[in-house]
């Protein structure tokens, strides 16, 4: 089972936080990583973030990346938007 943890982040404080499951094994690791960052979005009722190169090279890297104000086009009323893998099949 593939799993993400998504955290909002506000002043050092979590707002809010979903963890969603993928159990569709016939995606790539890439897609899954989209489908739950989709679901994330939706569960927060926020925009999909854009993945700028650090959040690529950061993600790839450690399995956790960080979504600040660059990487919405709307202004969003808290910090950051905090993805990380915490399961993976």
């Amino acid at each position: 089972m593939f799993r993400m943890w998504g955290k909002i982040w506000k002043d050092n404080h979590l707002l809010q936080d979903t963890v969603v499951c993928i159990t569709d094994y016939r995606l790539s690791r890439t897609a899954m990583v989209f489908q739950a960052l989709d679901d994330i979005c939706y569960k927060f009722d926020l925009s999909k973030p854009i993945w700028l190169d650090a959040n690529i090279s950061e993600f790839q890297r450690v399995s956790k990346t960080r979504f600040t104000q660059d990487s919405f086009i709307e202004t969003i009323p808290f910090d950051f938007l905090e993805l990380q893998v915490i399961e993976e099949p």
